[in-house]
This record gives C-alpha cells, sequence and structure tokens, in this order.
C-alpha cells in the first residue's frame, strides 16, 4: 500500500509514513542520537514491524536514514519487534526480537535476535541469541520480547519481558560475555505483574531505575487511567542474586498517550511513544500514525523518575503577567514562573470553538481535551477519561515553574519533574493562548523551536 504524507509534527518524530510504535535502540554514536522505533511504513495501521531509524545532533531535528531492520528471514519472518542498542568494539549492536506468527496464539514464537554495524546505518543481522531453549520452564514461548541490554562489570547483561504460563508478566535476566552464548540468571521479581503482560524493560544502572509497561492492569485507585501504563521503579539490579531490590515506584507520565519509554544508551535522555494502544489515532488520514515524545533529561530524585524537555529554541516573548495574558502559539515552548501561585488556567491551541486547558484544581493539574478539536477514543470507561481529563501532583512550590511543549498534534506538559503528554488534533487555524493567573509574580516566556 502506497502512502503519502500530507501533514507532519513540526518536530516530533514520526515515521516517514504509516505506523510507528516503540522507539527502539536509543543511543549515543559517533557523534549522533540514533533513534529507531517500530515501524509498518506500508500502512497507518499496526502491521509487519520493520525497525525505523532517525539520527540527530541536536535532539530537536531529525534525519531520516533507512530501516535499520526488515522483517523476512526465518527467525523473524513475521516482525522485527522491540529491543535496545549497545556500543562494542567500535561497532552498534542491536538485539530486538523476531517475530514468528505460525498459526498465531500459544503457537506464536518471540526469540532474541542479534545484528550489527560499523557505520550506525547498515546492519547485518546474525539470527537467534536467546531463543526458546534458554526460556525456563513455565514461561510463555508466545509472549518473550523486547530485550535490553547493557555492559556491567565486564559482562553483557539482558533483560526480557516474559510471562508465566497460565499467569501474568515477568522479567527475566540472561548474562553473556559475548552477545552471542547467554545463559538465564533470574526472574528479577518473582512474581506476577499486575498487568497482564509485561513489555519494554529498561534497566539504567546509573540513576539507577528500571522501566516497564503493563498492559490491561488494574487503575490502583485512580492512581493511572491508562489501561495500559509505563512504570519507573527506583532501586538496584544485585548483579549476585539477578534481583531487583525496589525502593520506590511510579508512573512515568500521568497524560493519555504515552508508552514505551527508553533512556539512551550512555545519555540520560529518555523518550517514550507519543500514542497509546487501544485509542483512535485521527492523524491516520496524513499519512501517518504514532510519533514519539520530545526527548527529556532524567534524573532520580527524592525517589522519583524526574524529567525536563530538551528542544533546541530560542526565546521570542516574555512579559509579566498581571492577571491575564493573551498570545499566540502553535508550536514552541511556553515558560511560566509563579512566586506564591494561587490559581491559574490556561487555554492553549485556541480558535474560540477549539481548545485546550490546563488548570490548577485542588493541587492537582488538570489537563482537559474534551474540546481540542478532533475526538480521541479509548477504550477507558471512567469519568475524567470519558470527559477527555488527565490530573499530575502540583507541587505547590513557592517558587514554581510551568514548561508546556506544543507541537501541532501534541501537548506536553511538565512541573517539578513530573510530566503529562497528550495528543490533540485541533483545527489548522487553533493558535491563540489565553493565560489567566492570580499569584504574587508571574513571568511568562514564549520560545520557538530552531529549526534547520
Amino acid at each position: 500500500m502506497a502512502i503519502t504524507k500530507t501533514n507532519q509534527p513540526y518536530f516530533h518524530v514520526t515515521g516517514k509514513t504509516g505506523w510507528i510504535n516503540d522507539p527502539n535502540g536509543l543511543i549515543y554514536f559517533n557523534g549522533q542520537y540514533h533513534v529507531f522505533f517500530q515501524s509498518n511504513p506500508y500502512d497507518t495501521k499496526w502491521g509487519p514491524m520493520h525497525w525505523g531509524h532517525v539520527v540527530s545532533d541536536d535532539l530537536t531535528n531529525w534525519q531520516y536514514l533507512p530501516n535499520a531492520l526488515i522483517p523476512g528471514d526465518d527467525f523473524d519472518k513475521n516482525g522485527c519487534f522491540s529491543g535496545s542498542a549497545i556500543v562494542h568494539d567500535n561497532k552498534m549492536w542491536l538485539m530486538y526480537t523476531g517475530f514468528i506468527e505460525n498459526q498465531g496464539g500459544e503457537s506464536v514464537r518471540q526469540i532474541q535476535c542479534l545484528a550489527e554495524s560499523s557505520d550506525g546505518i547498515t546492519f547485518k543481522k546474525h539470527g537467534v541469541v536467546i531463543g526458546e531453549d534458554l526460556l525456563p520452564n513455565g514461561y510463555a514461548p508466545c509472549d518473550f520480547r523486547d530485550p535490553k541490554v547493557w555492559e556491567h562489570n565486564g559482562y553483557f547483561w539482558c533483560a526480557v519481558a516474559a510471562r508465566k504460563i497460565k499467569g501474568r508478566g515477568r522479567i527475566l535476566l540472561f548474562k553473556s560475555t559475548n552477545l552471542f552464548d547467554w545463559e538465564f540468571i533470574s526472574d528479577i521479581f518473582g512474581t506476577d505483574s499486575k498487568g497482564s503482560m509485561i513489555e519494554c524493560p529498561d534497566y539504567n544502572q546509573e540513576l539507577p531505575c528500571l522501566l516497564s509497561c503493563e498492559q490491561f492492569q488494574p487503575s490502583e485507585n485512580g492512581v493511572h487511567l491508562n489501561v495500559h501504563t509505563s512504570r519507573f521503579y527506583v532501586g538496584e539490579l544485585d548483579y549476585q542474586t539477578g534481583h531487583f531490590a525496589e525502593k520506590s515506584r511510579g508512573i512515568v507520565d500521568y497524560g493519555f498517550d504515552i508508552y514505551a519509554p527508553q533512556i539512551f544508551a550512555y545519555k540520560p535522555i529518555i523518550m517514550g511513544w507519543l500514542n497509546m494502544w487501544d485509542r483512535s489515532c485521527p492523524a491516520e488520514k496524513f499519512g501517518f500514525a504514532g510519533m514519539l515524545t520530545v526527548p527529556r533529561k532524567v534524573s532520580v530524585k527524592d525517589g522519583r523518575l524526574c524529567q525536563t524537555p530538551v528542544v533546541n529554541c530560542q526565546k521570542v516573548f516574555e512579559a509579566d503577567v498581571q492577571g491575564r495574558l493573551f498570545d499566540k502559539a502553535e508550536k514552541g515552548v511556553i515558560t511560566i514562573k509563579c512566586e506564591n501561585l494561587k490559581s491559574l488556567n490556561l487555554k492553549m491551541r485556541s480558535n474560540g470553538t477549539n481548545y485546550t486547558t490546563l488548570s490548577l484544581s485542588d493541587g492537582k493539574w488538570v489537563f482537559d481535551r474534551s474540546n481540542s478539536g478532533e475526538p480521541i477514543v479509548g477504550v477507558e470507561k471512567d469519568s475524567d477519561s470519558l470527559s477527555g481529563k488527565r490530573r499530575m501532583p502540583c507541587s505547590l512550590q513557592k517558587q514554581l515553574t510551568l514548561t508546556i511543549v506544543l507541537d501541532k498534534f501534541s501537548v506536553e506538559i511538565f512541573e517539578d519533574g513530573r510530566a503529562l503528554s497528550s495528543t490533540i488534533y485541533p483545527p489548522c487555524d487553533a493558535d491563540n493562548l489565553e493565560l489567566l493567573v492570580e499569584a504574587d509574580t508571574c513571568h511568562y516566556q514564549r520560545d520557538d523551536v530552531i529549526l534547520k
């Protein structure tokens, strides 16, 4: 199926055409940031997964490279699923899941494969390195995917998402001396996940922190309302026992549209899929479906995963606000700094009848896209989801900084390290902005994105 892209975000990564989902193999290599992603270049629906590929010098302007992995070999004939990247012997190595559909259901096989590249552009596949034979008894070979590889103390380590037969999600740990020969070490938590399946594990030993996604998990009394959520676990992996010692946990993002966040190898920067499973995608009519979040510097502070956006931009407007401010912004970075904030209501991407709002209510930021434009429908049935709302705790600090990253089809909100990310599909003329604020002082700044 031939696809023509007729519209796209200004600076968020999409597929060159067609569908994308999980970011894969985020890595800094030979002086450039490499981002791979799950891609179906032939349709705006999920399909045979390729690894799309973009590079950047500044994390804002991205250049498309040829697809890095294309399905079709015996070990990945129905898809090259998610994985990660590492540098070894001056080469880039990709570990990914080969998908073999067979007759579907329990006959599906997911196996971990390896590819290498000297230039970071053209990749040679080496086939299966962690197959069904290394999967411990009692684990389902049809749900065994998304390898995350890293190096520690002279060994390579790999965390792989898995599922117990007649059970739920697990994360398994493997060890190797050479990336080709692996041995099973442990089930790092040793208990079932709350959701039906874990996906996209990502351990970062510098933070230290573990990320993973859970499908179809309970909301835990409203802690998260998306039926598929992205979690962080602050804590360390004990390499002697192979078990993870959790100190604290939380959700990576409070918005509607975030999944599969991954941290760059060798850089404390995170990106995720700015979309969600079981949700409509109005962008299909433009020849693309799905995009990635802006990159975000990531750290751990007071037991929380903290994120701040990375966008190459320059100041174009600023003002001290007393009561109300009007501006225009279709894209860019909005920064609002308040002292002793009492109330705030921000109306964005407005043309009168369409608008997206952020307000402060009962100590929480309330994001509302119910009037943003084309409706986006998901499987969630709670009242907030049905009314287009998501909520995020507000720090209520004396000196408070709120940052909003706007692009043509997205809003990403940051405050005190927390993030709330969602897609929107307003009319093209919806670029008015109105800020109503009560605080001792308030300073507003708008930066425009530097596009090459």
